[in-house]
């Protein structure tokens, strides 16, 4: 391996070689001819900002301005050339100029296309091409679709807007939380989230927990700034991630920075105000009577004594205030282009006392040599900094909303007037902390610092053949600090506590990709791409723990006790693959291509894993007997596709988990090492994924209406699980490929434009996604995970993340079967002669966290030239949620919630609560929504003070209205953060806030 690795860290110098040659073979007479034009809609006659024009089989090009003007400056030989007009969403356009020194005008009108069959995409090899070309799905989102939202990052701005993506926000944090699948989850153990690259670099989307915040993470997408953002591709099937080798198994999204274009400078300058709110209350105990004795043996007593109760939510949560400015400045000449951006987010939570503030500077500069040498060259920096405050309580019984749902609501939460002491909310017995206290005196903050930039070299020696290198670095620095002073309402550190936690993380990216284009005869052409890469990826990390603080520091080495902590690691990945392209007459395209690669966490005995791809698709609508016939005025373009595919995933193991690593300890002052739990495996290697897929490709309507279908059946073998060992072999347990999953779906996306003229337009989507995931071969039947209390599990026969705890006990017609003291209880292992449950509590499946559907339906309408409004429903149907948070809050021990009032009240026995406690199906609901997502509407000003520049004047919203029969705060939300295996998990996680925000816009 490290031979390997050796050998690969002298590609710069092989790529210099390559150079040269290349420069011997570029001895073309070439002339200079100038290209120039405007490019516009063809509905409204408005410049198109930033379409691209390429002369085709080169690699010269250019894209408009901000008045849809273009020059370009070709060096080539005199004749004729194909020159290529391309901008997302609407119909690429060839025009044949015949270029000489006299210059060429070229204006262009272009149309929308619902079915953007033609739309130039990137499938990973850093090789443009058309849609029409791939047998698999892919799926883009401009930045016009991330616009307006109120999103404050990107995967936050891509719900509802990707066929076959369930993208769920889990927690309402100012810094969010996102959780994006890709045609359902691909492992148990591992991350599920996709392989993300912006580009050109492979980032690191890991989310570290640093301090215990109760289960949620930061998503790091949170560090990239939307407004920078050009389009997003993202590949789903394994058919078209497989040249990604070991990484891709959850699909890949891949995101396009702005970019200059030559022209005169262009700023443009953007803000925006927003409020955040709780959208809703969860119904709280208002009953103003209490019982005196709520203990099992007091059942009989009902004595009440009056009470004065609280709604603790008004104190916990408040209207909080945001704002966004960004400005950029792009340009450049035909040769030299730029793009600087700088912008500032400031968000505040809606609890008190949260907030999450970034700083961003984005700077990307092109420079082209000559006509066949480009070198590209990107540094994005980002600081974040976040105050936050531990809820959840998944990990730890401390935080505001834990404290909430664990206290009683008839105690007055707020500090004495005279000690400023905060009283206890928990019942004799239980200590639990203050919501308010945690609040004003906890101290947990976070911040980083983030830099991610590239070079990428790019050069075409002669026709049809190119040369790209990219050097990709994502390099951040994560800090994290927590401090509960002394004297405090929690559970374990009523003496002081006080952490402080680093995480560094390196990724490095070494990428060369050769393409040569051919065309065989009159009907046959060929892409042969080639390439590898070597990915470096270094963790380190350190953490100190203090408690038992001295009474004036926050340092935790104050601490009288102190606990550290240290971890080092490298993960290494060397790759290759050769991809293979024919197309057809123009209307028959075959891939096939082979990955090959290797990663260092793995076993040695099973290191190499080779990744095959093969895909077609057929343009049926490019036959002369279609267009011929009137199917070819009713559907004027019709593509099948097909494609199967292996990807892999190795974010189930960690980099030295094939070994057995045995732990340092000191014995009477001496070093040592003692014996660990885990054994290592050799032969443990990376989950491999199976994917088919098939789908078409339609337009109707005259190319108004698109329709984009695909079927695919997805299968997960050699899954990696923690196993638990005989004790004979003297370990505990040991990571094994054992276990399989499959994901059988369905997605759609209808896009049309129902109504055009050239005073009003109606564009609207329409996507559906279904998958159906089900575990098999799991060792034991079941695998229980620690994000859900033990109450998640993996299950033979039933969808990851199933709810396997205790149900009713019921009798043979159904209906609840009660116990001699006429409660319910849970089923349990058998009966006895009284028919009555006995042997043990007998847990099952009890709910299931997936849904059978997701959907969203957008609306765009352009009224004129200034007005537009956009609007986006999102739904899911059919998932459960687990109301941990009800199931507290409606016992009698704390009783703050609405559903214990009964008990008061004398609708149900007085112990109910208690026998429910127990009973985990009663806690599961239905979590099925409607969601009113986002909202937007955007009017231009046209001032001559302002040049008659418009400047867009926008009103947006964002989840202002969910329809839901939850009794929780959101049913999306999830305790667990981004777990793959705890999903719709509820336990006092933060709500999703209602956002209202107003921005301007204004370019020049």
């Amino acid at each position: 391996m490290e031979k390997v690795l050796q050998t690969f860290r002298r590609w710069p110098q092989l790529l210099v070689v390559v150079a040269i040659m290349c420069c011997q073979l570029a001895t073309a007479q070439t002339s200079r001819s100038t290209i120039k034009g405007v490019i516009t809609d063809a509905r409204n006659k408005e410049p198109l900002i930033g379409a691209a024009v390429k002369i085709s089989g080169t690699n010269q090009g250019t894209s408009t301005d901000v008045n849809g003007a273009f020059t370009l400056n070709a060096d080539l030989p005199a004749g004729s050339y194909p020159v290529v007009i391309s901008y997302t969403g609407y119909k690429s356009v060839t025009r044949t100029v015949a270029l000489n020194s006299a210059g060429v005008t070229l204006n262009v009108e272009m149309t929308e296309d619902a079915l953007s069959i033609d739309e130039i995409v990137v499938t990973g090899t850093t090789v443009a091409t058309s849609k029409r070309q791939l047998g698999n799905a892919i799926s883009t989102v401009s930045a016009k679709q991330l616009e307006g939202g109120a999103a404050t990052s990107v995967d936050q701005a891509l719900a509802g807007k990707v066929a076959g993506a369930q993208i769920s926000q889990n927690s309402g944090n100012p810094a969010g939380g996102i959780s994006v699948r890709l045609r359902g989850n691909s492992t148990i153990a591992g991350s599920s989230d996709p392989l993300y690259i912006i580009d050109g670099v492979i980032v690191n989307n890991s989310s570290a927990e640093l301090v215990d915040l109760g289960g949620y993470t930061q998503n790091r997408l949170v560090d990239i700034n939307p407004a920078d953002i050009d389009r997003i591709e993202i590949i789903k099937g394994a058919a078209g991630a497989a040249i990604y080798g070991s990484r891709a198994s959850n699909g890949v999204v891949q995101i396009f920075t702005k970019r200059g274009k030559s022209g005169a400078p262009v700023v443009s300058v953007s803000t925006q105000f927003r409020s955040n709110s709780l959208r809703k209350k969860i119904e709280y105990n208002e009953y103003p009577f209490r019982f005196v004795d709520i203990s099992a043996a007091a059942n009989a007593n009902t004595t009440q004594v009056p009470v004065t109760r609280y709604d603790i939510q008004d104190e916990i949560f408040e209207t909080a205030l945001g704002s966004e400015t960004n400005v950029s400045v792009s340009g450049g000449s035909d040769n030299s282009q730029y793009y600087v951006s700088a912008g500032y987010l400031g968000n505040n939570g809606i609890i008190k006392n949260t907030d999450f503030n970034r700083v961003t500077g984005r700077l990307r500069f092109d420079q082209r040599f000559n006509s066949w040498l480009k070198l590209s060259t990107g540094l994005n920096y980002t600081r974040s900094t976040s105050a936050e405050l531990p809820n959840g309580g998944i990990n730890s019984a401390w935080g505001a909303l834990t404290g909430f749902i664990f206290g009683n609501n008839y105690v007055n939460p707020n500090p004495d007037p005279v000690t400023g002491v905060y009283p206890t909310l928990a019942p004799t017995g239980l200590l639990r902390t203050n919501p308010l206290e945690a609040i004003n005196r906890f101290n947990f903050d976070q911040q980083t610092n983030r830099l991610i930039g590239d070079v990428t070299l790019s050069a075409e020696p002669t026709k049809n053949f190119s040369v790209n290198y990219t050097l990709g670095l994502d390099n951040a620095t994560q800090l994290a600090t927590a401090y509960i002073p002394i004297g405090n309402t929690t559970p374990a550190n009523t003496t002081g506590y006080a952490r402080k936690a680093d995480r560094i993380s390196l990724l490095l990216n070494n990428d060369l990709n050769l393409a040569y284009k051919a065309k065989i005869g009159s009907w046959l052409e060929s892409t042969t791409t080639a390439g590898g890469t070597l990915q470096s990826e270094r963790v380190n990390s350190n953490s100190i723990t203090g408690t038992q603080l001295s009474p004036v520091s926050q340092a935790a080495s104050s601490g009288a006790s102190i606990v550290t902590g240290d971890f080092n690691s490298t993960l290494n990945i060397f790759g290759f693959y050769v991809q293979q392209t024919f197309g057809i007459a123009n209307k028959l395209y075959l891939t096939g291509a082979i990955r090959r690669d290797v990663a260092s966490s793995f076993g040695v005995n099973n290191r190499w894993k080779t990744y095959p791809k093969l895909s077609g698709s057929y343009i049926i609508s490019e036959e002369n007997f279609w267009k011929e016939s009137a199917l070819g005025s009713v559907i004027p373009n019709l593509k099948l596709r097909a494609s199967y595919g292996k990807s892999g995933n190795l974010t189930a193991i960690g980099p030295y988990d094939q070994f057995t690593n045995y732990a340092n300890v000191s014995l009477a002052g001496l070093p040592g090492l003692s014996a660990p739990g885990q054994l290592g495996n050799p032969d443990v290697k990376p989950e491999r994924q199976t994917e088919k897929e098939i789908g078409l490709d339609a337009s109707f309507l005259k190319d108004r209406l698109g329709l984009e279908v695909s079927l695919y059946d997805k299968s997960v073998q050699d899954l990696l699980l923690l196993v638990t060992l005989r004790p004979s072999t003297g370990y505990l347990t040991q990571y094994q490929n054992i276990g399989n999953m499959t994901n059988k779906g369905f997605e759609m996306m209808l896009r049309g434009v129902p109504v055009q003229s050239s005073n009003f337009k109606w564009s609207s989507a329409l996507i559906f996604s279904k998958v159906k995931n089900k575990v098999s071969d799991v060792p034991g039947g079941v695998v229980t995970f620690p994000g859900g209390f033990g109450q998640v599990a993996a299950v033979n026969g039933y969808p990851l993340g199933a709810f396997y705890a205790t149900k009713f006990a019921r009798d043979a017609s159904g209906a609840l079967l009660l116990n001699a003291a006429g409660f319910p209880q849970p089923e349990q292992r058998s009966r006895n002669a009284a028919g009555q449950p006995t042997g043990g509590n007998l847990p099952g499946v009890i709910g299931d966290p997936n849904p059978d559907w997701t959907a969203s339906f957008t609306n765009e309408f352009n009224v004129g030239k200034n007005l537009t409004l956009r609007m986006q429903w999102d739904a899911s149907y059919g998932n459960d949620v687990f109301n941990f948070t009800r199931r507290v809050g409606d016992r009698d021990l704390y009783g703050g919630l609405k559903g214990y009032e009964d008990e008061l009240r004398g609708t149900v026995k007085k112990g109910t609560s208690t026998a429910l406690f127990s009973i985990m199906e009663n806690w599961i609901e239905d979590g099925s929504y409607l969601k009113f997502r986002e909202i937007a509407a955007s009017y231009d000003i046209r001032l001559k003070a302002l040049n008659n520049k418009p400047l867009k004047v926008t009103v947006s919203g964002r989840n202002l209205l969910s329809i839901d029969k939850y009794k929780g705060w959101d049913p999306e939300t999830n305790a667990a953060g981004q777990s793959t295996g705890v999903r719709g998990f509820d336990f006092v996680e933060v709500p999703i806030p209602r956002t209202i925000a107003v921005g301007l816009n204004y370019t020049f």
